[in-house]
């Protein structure tokens, strides 16, 4: 095989094209390549990154539903306790008022026999002076008889 001066001037035509190219053509294709690599790694970590925070903020969420759940449950069974309590409350406070009641009208009951029985009393023996009177035929001393009166009603 013979070599030309055509085939030298391509070797130094190809050695020229590699040079030039790996003096200004591929530094520029690897920073590019190392940026997009870069912006991908970057982009790979934010998304395990936020896989990461989505899970911390579902495992937050289930606790704070959870402590929710457990609040609205304690407030619930306050608010039924209370209400148990009131309902509870109403009621002594009702029977005591009925008991007050009852001993106000037993107590206004016997005032009012005690009060029938002294005006039936006076009746009686004014009506028992009377007769007597008329009996005897004379008059009987009044104050004599009111005395007379008092201890007998005394006795009964």
């Amino acid at each position: 095989m013979d070599f030309n001066y055509t085939l030298i001037g391509q070797l130094l035509a190809f050695i020229l094209f590699v040079w030039f190219c790996m003096r200004f053509i591929w530094p520029q294709l690897l920073e590019i390549l190392e940026t997009r690599e870069k912006e991908i790694s970057d982009g790979l970590e934010a998304a395990s990154r936020g896989k990461r925070e989505l899970e911390d903020a579902n495992s937050q969420r289930e606790v704070i539903v959870d402590e929710a759940k457990k609040e609205a449950a304690d407030l619930l069974s306050q608010a039924s306790q209370r209400a148990n309590q009131m309902v509870e409350d109403a009621k002594s406070e009702a029977q005591e008022e009925a008991e007050r009641v009852k001993a106000s009208a037993s107590a206004d009951l016997e005032q009012a026999a005690k009060k029938a029985r002294e005006e039936i009393r006076s009746e009686v023996a004014a009506l028992v002076v009377s007769g007597a009177e008329k009996v005897l035929g004379a008059e009987i001393d009044k104050d004599k008889n009111a005395e007379l009166l008092d201890e007998i009603s005394k006795e009964y």
